[in-house]
């Protein structure tokens, strides 16, 4: 596995080793020893999740405060997706900048989004399945998450608006400047 640099800090993006041959591909998505060396730290992972979404359905942004602030290491294993994710730790030398990655089943990557992030993605294939491991259980009374399209973040989803597809919950996401004037923000 080799990992690509990324403009934020502790974010890495992992290329794992493919192995084709003329039956298909053989890969090793996860081993926690490697990837604990890799990400310089040790990430108990303690659920896997996974969605099926179709063209144009935008999940996102979200984060989960603490105590129940998650990492996540995150792959598509059918399509592609766009995925953003932005920087909320205040302490970061790259808060409140946005880096994005295409995942897609072709190059295999994989995304460690460490705590304090607020995470996202766009189907951008006619269907995608997006997988991702977390570090923390999901407790619905600590979730949150920031608006898709604040336009002091200005992110380009790669995507018309007109066909974005987002949940009730996601269309009422606070921006970052109303994220940053909360009780929430430390």
């Amino acid at each position: 596995m080799q990992v690509i640099p990324t403009k934020l800090q502790d974010v890495v993006l992992l290329e794992p080793k493919v192995i084709n041959d003329s039956r298909g591909y053989f890969y090793v998505p996860y081993n926690k020893s490697q990837f604990d060396k890799m990400v310089g730290k040790s990430v108990n992972f303690i659920q896997d999740n996974e969605s099926r979404s179709g063209i144009g359905t935008l999940r996102g942004l979200h984060y989960q405060k603490p105590p129940y602030a998650q990492a996540k290491l995150v792959r598509v294993s059918k399509g592609e997706v766009l995925d953003i994710i932005v920087d909320m730790r205040a302490e970061s030398t790259t808060y409140g900048q946005s880096e994005s990655f295409v995942l897609n089943d072709k190059n295999k990557y994989q995304l460690f989004v460490p705590r304090g992030f607020a995470h996202g993605f766009v189907v951008l294939s006619n269907i995608a399945v997006f997988s991702y491991k977390v570090d923390n259980i999901y407790a619905p009374g600590s979730e949150s998450g920031l608006i898709y399209n604040d336009p002091d973040l200005n992110l380009d989803w790669q995507i018309d608006d007109r066909h974005i597809l987002l949940s009730d919950k996601d269309k009422e996401l606070p921006t970052f400047s109303e994220y940053q004037k909360s009780p929430d923000f430390k």
